[in-house]
């Protein structure tokens, strides 16, 4: 908040900032592997990836997984493309594959790393949970000695490990204690706390991440990176994975608009703005380029963004309600943008690259045809406010620019 103005907002919100001894968390983007696991949305090109991944870089997300090569040549292809640009342009985004715990799956990602030089991390995933294990006809035993063969494979071709169990908010504390603990001995640089099926609270996302701290502590490894990847399913990601870092994940995983298998994952561009907003990302880390992330995922994977969505979505910054609407236009005519993003907005629209709009509608009042017609370059005599605010009043929905303009010039 600038200098001089705190006092304008009391806020009942934990004080912003890191907490003791933490560092800004690290963010994982998912969209073009877990989303592309959603049943809607369209698999761009490898064209349209490298555009996704230049967005990725713009905002500063820290890593991102390419693909899982074991599913076969293309994506074999698309994720060596995008290893080869991140060589090439120099980005600053770290890449990792998917693979199941099985060498068929990462030996392809360990081809990519010899024939690009792209350090490149091997995320094996293992399903962990008892209800995996009943319909699989598996016990721990066989997890273990899968998940050894594997671990040892990365070890000897020296492979960066980052060990994954599925469903863990879901699995036996034993099995996750015996499960982590055998990545950890075989040289697992990041354990990967997974809530597959979106089963977890904030409460329990806590408990467990420092479960699994404390299994590296036991393991003499307190310093190995733990990542937080979660679902949708009730509606908790956003929380949970916030609840995540607060049980001390260094990492945490999400996609562009939260796409992803059944009700999607967490949403990364709502947890940029959080984490911002928290003052855990860093007011020198701008989130301007968040518009084209968003813009550049729902374009080529065919997703839409709903009006209301928070930030991105087209009502976001949008007012046509009149009392609202004449205290953000009273702090715009003192040429206060600050106080005109704030006085009715909890995410101010100036930090991620937006600005308030005040629209007409059947729930305006006259300032609102008043600052439209100034905006667009019209007099705000009272025949033409008079003519609009009634049209306005009668409309069952928000007046487009086109209908106001209309109004604006339609004779007496």
């Amino acid at each position: 908040m600038q200098n001089g103005r705190s006092h304008l907002i009391h806020d009942w919100n934990q004080t912003p900032g890191l907490p003791a001894g933490r560092v800004r968390p690290l963010v994982n983007d998912e969209s073009l592997r877990d989303g592309l696991q959603s049943p809607s949305v369209r698999h761009p090109t490898a064209d349209e990836m490298v555009e996704v991944l230049l967005a990725v870089e713009a905002v500063g997300i820290d890593a991102m997984n390419i693909g899982l090569p074991g599913a076969g040549p293309h994506v074999v292809a698309t994720a060596k493309r995008l290893a080869t640009e991140i060589r090439d342009r120099k980005l600053r985004v770290k890449p990792n594959c998917a693979a199941r715990t099985v060498v068929q799956d990462i030996e392809p990602i360990r081809r990519i790393i010899e024939d690009t030089g792209v350090e490149i991390e091997v995320a094996m995933f293992i399903g962990s949970s008892p209800i995996r294990l009943e319909v699989e006809g598996w016990d721990v035993d066989r997890l273990l000695s899968t998940s050894e063969v594997a671990l040892k494979y990365c070890a000897d071709h020296r492979l960066p490990i980052m060990y994954v169990t599925e469903d863990t908010t879901r699995a036996d504390p034993d099995a996750v204690r015996r499960l982590y603990g055998l990545a950890l001995d075989m040289g697992a640089q990041r354990l990967v706390v997974c809530d597959t099926c979106g089963h977890a609270t904030p409460d329990g996302v806590r408990k467990l991440v420092r479960f699994v701290r404390q299994v590296a502590v036991d393991h003499g490894k307190p310093d190995v990176q733990i990542d937080w990847h979660g679902h949708n399913d009730r509606g908790l990601a956003m929380v949970n994975t916030l609840a995540a870092y607060e049980g001390g994940a260094d990492r945490l995983h999400a996609t562009a608009l939260g796409i992803g298998e059944r009700a999607g994952n967490c949403a990364m561009d709502q947890l940029l703005v959080n984490l911002r907003l928290l003052g855990w990302w860093g007011d020198d880390r701008p989130l301007t380029g968040l518009k084209d992330y968003v813009q550049k995922v729902s374009t080529h994977c065919r997703v839409g963004v709903p009006f209301n969505y928070p930030v991105v979505g087209k009502d976001a910054f949008e007012t046509g309600t009149g009392v609202h609407a004449a205290a953000v236009i009273k702090a715009l005519k003192r040429g206060d943008r600050w106080l005109a993003n704030r006085v009715y907005s909890g995410v101010p629209a100036d930090d991620f690259g937006y600005e308030q709009r005040i629209s007409v509608g059947p729930m305006s009042g006259k300032s609102n045809v008043v600052w439209w017609l100034e905006r667009h370059g019209y007099a705000a005599d009272d025949e033409r406010v008079n003519r609009i605010f009634s049209a306005a009043k009668a409309a069952e929905r928000v007046l487009t620019d086109a209908e106001l303009a209309d109004l604006a010039t339609a004779k007496a």
